[in-house]
């Protein structure tokens, strides 16, 4: 059995307890809370093992280890074997509502917005390092589990799963996003009669968009450098890529320029959800 391990991490309110949960529920022997300082000496047991049951393992990390937290790079460097790290993350908005509607107090113990901004200060290092940062903003329970139902099943193989999101930046940009593409640069189709309330998914949009000199040019340089640095991510010990698509209100520009790019990457043998988050809103 390949050996797996993983390290949840992420915002109090972001669903860690959640995902914990459901790696439990998918065979791993998980351990929320660990002191930092017995990490390595756990893994090294566990991967030593010959019971199958901690051939994957999975360790919840978060805010409640203090000053600790201070020391989790050098303890993660040293490790013999190399975890991927999963930081679920949420906006701000959202995760002071789950405070408010569970009436729990935030592990810092400070005042709710107060508490929020100096977790996310604290483990801004943390989430750098992290191999997938998942934001459940909008996630219900269900489609958490699917989501880390895929992951595991990626991290199995060695192809990279990629994800292409398009989305508006009125809204925001998607907070899980490891590359962000700005589109506004390219003609916007909402002020041509007749496309306004038409989206990217209609061939009119998408040949508006295409017909211009700038687009060709964009999508013949912008996709050849995605496919020459996706192998350096694989290289990196990356296997899942989120890919973000921003123009104005996301229903246009970025819906077109999305739609391409998955065709272009399918056709080059990779994997590849596609999601258009804003073309409703």
């Amino acid at each position: 059995m390949e050996k797996q391990f993983f390290i949840i991490t992420g915002m109090s309110g972001a669903g860690k307890s959640q995902a914990i949960k459901c790696f439990e529920d998918l065979g791993f022997s998980c351990v929320d809370n660990l002191p930092l300082f017995l990490i390595d000496k756990f893994v090294s047991l566990s991967m030593s093992s010959k019971d199958s049951k901690f051939k994957k393992i999975a360790l919840g990390i978060d805010i409640r280890e203090g000053e600790d937290l201070s020391n989790f790079s050098k303890i993660i460097f040293n490790l013999n074997v190399r975890p991927r790290i999963l930081f679920f993350d949420a906006s701000n908005a959202v995760i002071a509502r789950r405070f408010n509607e569970t009436r729990r107090r935030h592990p810092l113990r400070k005042l709710i917005a107060e508490s929020i901004r100096a977790e996310r200060k604290i483990l801004s290092d943390i989430k750098a390092q992290a191999s997938k940062v998942i934001d459940t903003s909008d996630m219900n329970l269900q489609e958490l589990k699917e989501t880390i139902a895929r992951l595991l099943k990626v991290s199995q193989k060695s192809e990279m799963r990629l994800t292409i999101i398009s989305f508006g930046y009125k809204h925001g940009v998607p907070a899980d996003a490891d590359i962000v593409m700005d589109v506004r640069f390219l003609p916007n189709p909402y002020y041509v009669k007749g496309l306004k309330n038409k989206t990217g998914l209609d061939k009119k949009v998408k040949d508006y968009v295409m017909g211009f000199a700038d687009a060709k040019r964009f999508v013949k340089s912008f996709f050849s450098m995605i496919l020459n640095i996706i192998p350096k991510y694989i290289k990196e010990g990356k296997s899942y890529l989120t890919i973000a698509i921003g123009c104005t209100g996301g229903h246009h520009r970025a819906v077109v320029l999305s739609g391409l790019l998955r065709d272009y990457l399918t056709k080059n043998k990779f994997s590849v959800i596609l999601k258009h988050r804003d073309i409703d809103k």
